[in-house]
């Protein structure tokens, strides 16, 4: 038979003493610390020996025993070190062990620390399980907290994410409601006023991607009200041209405005993406004559 390694040992006395009945002189709550710790060194030494899995189930069994002895932040710290080492190969457990995390913050009133955990819950969903709507749901939700917490920067950062990745799938109106919610706070500020025609742009670009030419517009006033300069903007001469040439119906002229944007201003991804689907939206048929 194969000895066991230091990290099985670990576990296996710390699964003894939670196991254990109290005796005549010893508290339950002195049993459960004492087993916590032993989790804790156990899990330590599974990451020594790259168990990554055995390493997360042992923090969230430090996790569980913290909590027995009613000591909530150290309980929020287990299941923290439990997400991370789950984090290696195993996200669902990683997200279930965040939020366990994230509820010990939030009853704590420790909304900044439940927000970047939130956030990393959004990071999961993102990349490593390409759930890109719950991915949404969690970054507004750490969005919001942190507003609460002041941290409107941080906030705004994350209200743009999930605005992109709502255009990215096809959840347009609350693409365009997040990129005006963002682009209203950085009216407030000079450091960041210079951010919201990309913004602007990107709102514009949803509408017509919904193959609403009339709420374009219509933002296009808006936005123009709102901060005078936009109109002579390029993001705002782009735009009008798109609208032009899909009023038209002439892909050529749609394809030509594009380029000559890319020219100066290279397109990323996401607008390459949005405007491949609102070029193939555009009708060329003959328009009726009445």
């Amino acid at each position: 038979m194969p000895s066991k390694s230091p990290a099985q040992v670990l576990s296996e006395k710390a699964d003894k003493k939670a196991n254990s009945s109290t005796g005549w002189f010893s508290s339950s709550s002195t049993k459960y610390e004492e087993a916590g710790d032993l989790y804790q060194q156990a899990a330590n030494a599974f990451k020594l020996e790259n168990s990554f899995r055995e390493a997360g189930d042992s923090f969230a069994r430090e996790a569980e025993c913290r909590e027995q002895c009613k000591e909530v932040n150290e309980a929020s710290n287990a299941w923290w070190n439990a997400a991370k080492a789950y984090k290696r190969g195993y996200p669902d457990l990683a997200i279930q062990a965040l939020g366990q995390t994230i509820s010990h913050l939030t009853k704590s009133g420790r909304f900044r620390q439940a927000a970047d955990r939130e956030k990393d819950i959004a990071q999961i969903y993102r990349h490593e399980m390409n759930d890109l709507h719950k991915a949404c749901e969690s970054l507004e939700r750490a969005g919001n907290w942190y507003s609460q917490e002041d941290a409107v920067a941080t906030a705004n950062g994350c209200f743009k994410d999930a605005a992109d990745l709502h255009g990215e799938i096809g959840e347009f109106p609350q693409a365009i409601a997040l990129y005006e919610q963002v682009a209203d706070h950085s009216l407030t500020s000079a450091l960041t006023k210079y951010s919201v025609k990309e913004y602007w742009l990107k709102s514009c670009l949803c509408a017509l991607a919904m193959k609403d030419v009339v709420t374009a517009k219509r933002s296009i006033a808006k936005y123009s009200s709102q901060d005078t300069s936009f109109t002579n903007t390029r993001e705002c001469k782009f735009l009008n041209v798109l609208i032009e040439s899909i009023d038209a119906g002439d892909q050529e002229m749609f394809t030509g405005a594009v380029v000559e944007y890319d020219k100066i201003t290279n397109l990323d991804n996401w607008k390459t993406a949005i405007l491949l689907k609102i070029k193939k939206g555009i009708q060329q048929d003959e328009p009726d004559i009445l």
